[in-house]
């Protein structure tokens, strides 16, 4: 089968979407069951995946400048949408895959990756202009496709609830880890943090963007319920970029920083961030809305134990590998932690399972379970 695929969310920072995106569109291209490929990447149609570049600060400048300005966000999308629908309509012969919740305009059959619905069942969560502006561009893009994909079962039920869509047109393609998290020796990893200023096993870590639905104000309030002699033992460390309405999440950061108990690392890049995944005593995941959780099987697969919130589809990703917590509890999260810290009978136990169960998802699955959605939507 002759593929196009969208790779619009190959960008640096690279993000969960632009991972999943990266790693299938390299699946996809040495697969013996794709007959020709191209990546959709912006208005142009390349035969090879792009790299992942940066945006222009110019380009992030203007989106959030404009953004509140629904007539010139409506342009631009506008813009964009009919760029891509130009570049692709020679092609219309294969599938396009649109792995970011967009569709363009396309004579041939599509396929869409819906990897959550929270626009519409948690709003409030996102900034006004990204509901709006994925609220239309979902709703075209269901329109438009043949068959959905999406990245658990958690979002399969609230894609047939909300948009009544059919079960068996919806394909479940749960994501991996990539190869560059693995176990490493606290040797090995000692020079690797030395930029961050941390030593192996020293830390209690977080990696996610700082925004409402992930819940990190409960991991605050929950470290900060610890005794303060394990909390500078064992610093709590947040790695990921400042999201949306998070000024008063940052205010409470520099006050835990002066207290000596937290760091705040901002985005770590890809160069480093395997090594200070793996260099962790314990990895803690509050959110309370997730569409997969990717950093989970990170975590697992860096051989870190791990706690996370029992909500969405997280206890899909953890299985029975991680402590769960429901995620406003801040005193059962504030037990777990200490016990993650401090418990090394739990702890063996828990890197044990949580190697295992990460070891039960591979990008090589999520490949051929996307391969049937594709073959799905070719024989309809």
């Amino acid at each position: 089968m002759d593929i196009i695929l969208s790779t619009d969310a190959i960008r640096q920072p690279l993000t969960g979407i632009g991972r999943y995106t990266s790693q299938l569109a390299r699946q996809l291209a040495q697969h013996p069951e794709i007959g020709e490929i191209w990546f959709s990447h912006g208005g142009k149609l390349l035969p090879q995946i792009p790299e992942a570049r940066h945006r222009p600060a110019v380009v992030t400048w203007l989106r959030d400048s404009f953004s509140k300005y629904s007539p010139l966000l409506d342009a631009y999308r506008k813009m964009h949408s009919v760029g891509k629908a130009r570049s692709i309509q020679h092609v219309n012969n294969a599938l396009y895959h649109g792995t970011n919740y967009y569709l363009p305009k396309f004579a041939g059959r599509s396929v869409v990756t819906i990897h959550d619905i929270s626009v519409f069942t948690l709003p409030e969560c996102h900034r006004a202009d990204r509901v709006n502006f994925l609220r239309k561009e979902m709703a075209l893009a269901l329109e438009r496709a043949t068959a959905v994909i999406t990245v658990s079962e958690f979002s399969k039920r609230e894609i047939m609830a909300y948009f009544n869509w059919p079960a068996e047109r919806i394909f479940v393609t749960p994501l991996a880890s990539a190869g560059i998290f693995y176990p490493r020796s606290a040797p090995e990893l000692a020079p690797l943090l030395n930029a961050s200023q941390l030593n192996p096993g020293s830390y209690c870590l977080y990696v996610g963007t700082l925004e409402p639905r992930k819940n990190l104000g409960v991991l605050l309030d929950a470290y900060a319920g610890l005794p303060l002699p394990l909390r500078r033992l064992y610093p709590l460390v947040l790695s990921g970029h400042s999201g949306w309405n998070s000024q008063a999440l940052h205010d409470r950061i520099r006050q835990a920083e002066q207290e000596g108990w937290l760091r705040y690392l901002g985005f770590v890049p890809d160069a480093r961030l395997p090594a200070l995944m793996a260099g962790a005593r314990l990895f803690v995941f509050p959110s309370f809305y997730e569409g997969f959780g990717l950093p989970v099987l990170e975590a697992m697969s860096s051989s870190v134990p791990v706690i996370c919130a029992n909500t969405a589809s997280l206890p899909e990703v953890a299985g029975n590998a991680a402590a769960m917590f429901a995620p406003q509890d801040t005193d059962r999260l504030a037990e777990l932690i200490a016990m993650g810290l401090k418990n090394e009978e739990w702890r063996s136990a828990a890197t044990q399972n949580g190697l295992r169960q990460a070891a039960c998802f591979s990008w090589e699955k999520c490949t051929e379970l996307t391969l049937l959605a594709y073959a799905a939507a070719l024989s309809d």
